[in-house]
């Protein structure tokens, strides 16, 4: 009896769709820092994960180098699955989802509740 090998598309075919984006304030809504918020000051669209300034932060033992002359104990941001967090209206101040109007280069990110773009200039 032959066992079937079941096929799996590489993630590099697909295109992956970010709602949230560098620069946006975040809340985080599970794990150690919930209910604090912060800016997105990296994404990873492969890993679904984004970087979140001041929050989950872990230490990292570095060895001597250019960048870190005495080595040691540093403080590093560590990146949080994108599920974990939700998006805050500038608008409204609040948590909220992300819906897309328009299509092509007029795709614009809209608040839920209260209508308004976050594509704005900040």
């Amino acid at each position: 009896m032959v066992i079937q090998k079941l096929f799996r598309w590489p993630k590099r075919l697909f295109k992956k769709i970010m709602k949230i984006k560098k620069n946006d304030m975040v809340l985080v809504t599970k794990g150690k820092d919930r209910g604090k918020s912060g800016k997105v000051i990296g994404v990873d669209l492969g890993k679904s994960k984004i970087i979140v300034e001041g929050r989950n932060i872990y230490k990292a033992h570095v060895k001597p180098s250019k960048k870190y002359p005495q080595g040691g104990i540093i403080d590093k941001n560590m990146p949080i699955r994108v599920e974990n967090v939700a998006i805050i209206c500038p608008g409204c101040n609040k948590a909220t989802k992300i819906k897309f109007s328009g299509s092509g280069k007029d795709k614009k990110r809209l608040c839920v509740k209260c209508r308004e773009t976050l594509d704005a200039i900040k």
